[in-house]
């Protein structure tokens, strides 16, 4: 039985607030479709290819106060994706659970290892030159995956270990990342209980 046999694992998280109107679609076991717009357009890419890279089918709506900048925007559709990712894993029976991966991107090189231990943690070390890549703030990199990791509740070490330009940095964290979750969340005929002595994640 291949993985692809397992019923799919699929949720939709809404989110509305005084700042955002968010929603998200999605589906573990995708074959990598997206139709992404929060109205920032990198974050958009980023999405997208994070889709593409990690296999998952991604639809994102995001109607935020662009006016007043992408922070509330960007971060809203983050924790509904992070929301997303917990709801599809279910019970998280079967999975492999760790996952690593590293991605290279011209001048840089990222590495992204995910643990879906039901725990939040992340730490990201990446070094940027430009406070802007396109309209996103690259402070904003770390903050979308440490909201993901919150609401996830995954473990989620992300480092650029080399490179020059930041867009190609940025791109390189969020292709490692998917790979790595897709690593993660396989499941397995062979794995009938959880990855834990516990009996629980």
């Amino acid at each position: 039985m291949s993985d692809s046999s397992f019923p799919p694992r699929t949720a939709t998280v809404e989110r509305a607030t005084t700042e955002t109107e968010v929603s998200v679609d999605l589906t573990v076991d995708g074959d990598g479709t997206y139709d992404v717009d929060t109205g920032v357009g990198f974050f958009d890419h980023m999405l997208e290819l994070f889709a593409k890279h990690g296999g998952l089918d991604l639809t994102v709506r995001c109607e935020g106060d662009l006016a007043v900048g992408e922070h509330h925007s960007v971060e809203d559709v983050a924790i509904g994706l992070g929301r997303a990712l917990r709801q599809a894993l279910g019970d998280k029976t079967r999975i492999a659970r760790y996952g690593h991966a590293y991605v290279p991107m011209d001048d840089a090189l990222a590495r992204a290892v995910i643990d879906l231990s039901g725990r939040s943690y992340c730490r990201m070390e990446a070094a940027f030159d430009r406070d802007r890549v396109g309209d996103l703030a690259t402070e904003m990199v770390e903050h979308v995956w440490r909201s993901v990791a919150e609401h996830a509740r995954c473990n989620l070490h992300l480092t650029v270990l080399r490179g020059h330009n930041d867009h190609h940095k940025i791109e390189a964290l969020f292709k490692a990342a998917a790979r790595a979750l897709r690593a993660a969340a396989r499941r397995s005929p062979d794995r009938a209980e959880v990855a834990s002595t516990k009996g629980t994640l």
